[in-house]
């Protein structure tokens, strides 16, 4: 069987050969490509991935011209993989190729997508917190009961992978992505190592962009086929609210002679009311333009040069 290892490398110089000969260690019987993808290092990891490319046919670079980020670096590995099973990795060896024959019997009863869960993480607390957070409100807004869905340590049936497309932050959701289209996800718990080179290349503001990609995900997963059922609920729970308040207003006027120009309820009420009717008609006009619109949502990608890759595959 043919094992796809898909690996992006962003300024990893001092780790990169020592995983490929990790990786080798742990394969077994199977035959194997390793896809190594330089999103816009600026240090000589492209001259490491070069020098293993020498002596190895089945290791391949793509190298891109600016940092496109992980999703993007992803997304391209996975169009040029040609493996049964595609594993995905970081390359600054905290994932430990020990797992791989874990992941492959797994795979086996059935899985589709075997996400690793790094059960005792050798990060600083600022990163495993915000952590956990994310993986609970992950779970809860997916429906989709894993542990950690952050952890980089995957492995996919080709199947799947062919039918991703990832960009922004999405690679952190590939779990709920690949659920939403009926493929069965399960999790083992992986071991996870202390990094022993470099520092992390993440920052605080990649929750900030994962935020705003779990609604991205929610809304493609769950309502890209009719945005009205996502608008048209807010929009009418909107209406109906600021309805009573104005009914209630318009009864104690009546009735009770109750002055209400001094009465900020009212602009609730209407604020509520108008803002119902422009939810609503969002929806309505979303549902217009996905319906005479084909749209797509894959970047442009530059690529400055590739080893042993397909030329079929090359362009952007």
């Amino acid at each position: 069987m043919l094992l796809s290892f898909v690996i992006p490398v962003f300024n990893e110089e001092d780790s990169l050969i020592e995983l490929y000969h990790e990786i080798l260690q742990h394969l077994g019987q199977h035959s194997y490509e390793i896809i190594f993808i330089d999103d816009g290092s600026t240090d000589s990891s492209f001259a490491k991935m070069k020098s293993i490319c020498e002596k190895d046919s089945q290791v391949k670079v793509i190298r891109f011209r600016r940092n496109f980020g992980k999703a993007a670096a992803l997304q391209k590995g996975f169009e040029v993989s040609r493996g049964e099973i595609v594993f995905t990795m970081d390359a600054d060896l905290q994932d430990n190729p020990i797992e791989i024959p874990a992941f492959l019997k797994k795979i086996e009863e059935g899985y589709d997508l075997v996400s690793g869960w790094k059960r005792k993480r050798h990060d600083p607390w600022y990163k495993t917190v915000p952590s956990r957070f994310f993986n609970v409100v992950t779970a809860a807004a997916f429906r989709l009961k894993l542990k950690d869905y952050n952890c980089g340590f995957k492995a996919y049936r080709r199947e799947l992978v062919k039918e991703l497309n990832l960009y922004g932050e999405m690679h952190r959701y590939i779990p709920a992505l690949a659920h939403s289209l009926g493929f069965k996800v399960g999790e083992i718990p992986v071991a996870h190592r202390a990094r022993k080179y470099g520092s992390s290349k993440y920052g605080f503001e990649r929750y900030l962009r994962g935020f705003f990609d779990l609604l991205t995900v929610k809304m493609v997963t769950q309502y890209v086929k009719s945005p009205l059922y996502l608008f048209g609920r807010i929009g009418l729970l909107s209406v109906v609210l600021g309805s009573f308040i104005t009914l209630y207003l318009a009864i104690l006027k009546i009735f009770y002679s109750m002055p209400l120009s001094n009465r900020p309820l009212l602009s609730l009420g209407i604020l509520l009311i108008l803002g119902g009717l422009q939810f609503i008609s969002l929806g309505l006009i979303s549902e217009l333009i996905i319906n005479r619109v084909n749209r797509s949502s894959k970047l442009p990608l530059s690529i400055k040069e590739t080893i042993n890759i397909d030329p079929r595959h090359q362009d952007g």
